[in-house]
């Protein structure tokens, strides 16, 4: 099979179109041709050598497929070969073959593409896990989105303006905010020109963000801390800006904020089979009957896998960057 190998760490040009053998699904495994791999940035973090794959996992990045299964492993429960399907990998999602574990794929929901299904699985999962299990959001409750035009924060929009939440964004430019808005936010903070804290209080009428779901990190932390409305809940997911921060932990206690956070990759195979399913009952219907839909930025073929990541650290795209084989 065709795969983008990572001979060394560092910029896009280090990734490489090589060929090797194709990977067999050991039990509890499906194996998926591959017809679209989504692109996330702990991909970007792997090229660079700073986000290792966990032990066991395949060494090729990608950790979203969609495609048909052609192969089973023993155990593979519902599954077929000739299903289409979108998949949460491990690991080895740029190549024309991935091995994923069985309770990690989802149908593809009706009316799909390839390309749209292979940007669902990271994000989805992603926000669910937090926003809808660890934080508990709930409908009526006002949840703030940072990083609002990225893949995470689009699925969020939407997941949350769904479920009957208040929800508000930053973006870092006006067509970015635009986008937010138009998927369900009731309104977006360019955070160039306004500070959200202040933003959101207005709107709120000074009760401030039940729960906010943040990428960036940095000076974000104590200015998300200011905003949390009592019993709120804070999730991290990522330190764009850093994560080694000097804070004023009194408000935790005042307003008996949550300060949580977590990453998805290293979680059990129990843990990602039960969101999985959390996902299936509650998500796929809304997918299916187009009410909600991922946002695809740009396709790349495989062998343009540079041109797409350098797409991913420009910060330049709406939603999600797809390569397609």
């Amino acid at each position: 099979m065709r795969y983008i190998d990572l001979p060394e760490h560092g910029g896009p040009e280090v990734m490489q179109l090589a060929e090797g053998d194709r990977p067999e699904p050991a039990a509890g495994e499906v194996l998926i041709k591959v017809e679209a791999a989504g692109i996330n940035r702990p991909d970007v973090f792997q090229r660079m050598g700073l986000y290792p794959p966990p032990p066991g996992a395949s060494p090729i990045m990608g950790l979203e497929v969609a495609g048909e299964i052609v192969a089973l492993g023993e155990g593979a429960g519902r599954w077929q070969v000739g299903d289409r399907v979108c998949a949460l990998a491990n690991g080895g999602g740029y190549a024309e073959y991935c091995a994923v574990p069985a309770t990690q794929c989802l149908p593809i929901p009706t009316g799909f593409s390839a390309a749209q299904a292979a940007a669902l699985p990271e994000t989805f999962f992603t926000v669910w896990s937090n926003v809808f299990d660890r934080a508990g959001l709930k409908p009526g409750e006002v949840l703030l989105v940072h990083g609002g035009s990225s893949g995470i924060g689009t699925t969020a929009i939407q997941l949350a303006a769904a479920s009957g939440a208040r929800v508000f964004a930053t973006a870092g430019s006006d067509d970015k905010c635009a986008a937010c808005e138009r998927l369900g936010a009731s309104a977006a903070i360019n955070y160039r020109d306004a500070d959200f804290v202040a933003a959101v209080r207005e709107a709120t009428d000074g009760h401030g963000a039940d729960v906010i779901l943040d990428m960036v990190g940095g000076d974000y932390v104590d200015r998300n801390i200011q905003l949390a409305a009592r019993d709120g809940r804070i999730v991290n997911i990522a330190f764009l800006r850093g994560s080694r921060v000097e804070v004023d932990l009194l408000p935790l206690m005042l307003k008996r904020i949550t300060l949580t956070g977590s990453t998805l990759r290293p979680q059990s195979a129990e843990a990602k089979a039960a969101i999985a399913r959390a996902l299936e009952a509650n998500a796929w219907p809304l997918l299916s009957a187009g009410k909600i839909r991922p946002e695809v930025s740009a396709t790349f073929p495989l062998e343009q896998v540079a041109e797409a990541h350098r797409l991913m650290e420009s910060s330049s795209h709406i939603g999600k960057i797809v390569l397609t084989l």
